[in-house]
């Protein structure tokens, strides 16, 4: 069972900084691309950052370039979103998805596995 789970949101002010997290077992981590989305009530999901497992690839939104960047950790079976200059419109639903397959690997609907979420806000 694909198992993820995202932690690290919380409220912020303007300027500041913080780090998601998006911890999953050995069996999901072995899934060959993971992204962070997110998601304001009445908008489409984002799509913010992605990886490939093996660090050949990396995308970031036009939103977020120059201000998040996304990486992860084999030993912990974790990957990051670190996310600086934050701004009063990067609030929102931070979640992290999977997949094995990239076909589109930045792309809300090419993703099956998706984590419960985690609230960024910033004021």
């Amino acid at each position: 069972q694909v198992q993820l789970v995202e932690s690290g949101g919380d409220s912020v002010q303007a300027g500041g900084s913080l780090r998601l997290s998006c911890t999953s077992d050995s069996l999901t981590y072995s899934s060959n691309c993971m992204a962070w989305f997110r998601q304001v009530p009445g908008k489409e999901r984002e799509g913010v950052a992605a990886i490939y497992r093996h660090g050949d690839f990396t995308y970031y939104g036009d939103s977020v370039k120059g201000r998040f960047t996304i990486s992860q950790d084999h030993a912990k079976y974790t990957r990051y979103l670190q996310m600086n200059s934050l701004k009063p419109e990067d609030t929102a639903m931070y979640y992290c998805a999977v997949e094995w397959r990239c076909t589109e690997p930045t792309a809300a609907r090419a993703y099956n596995y998706w984590g419960q979420g985690t609230q960024v806000t910033v004021s």
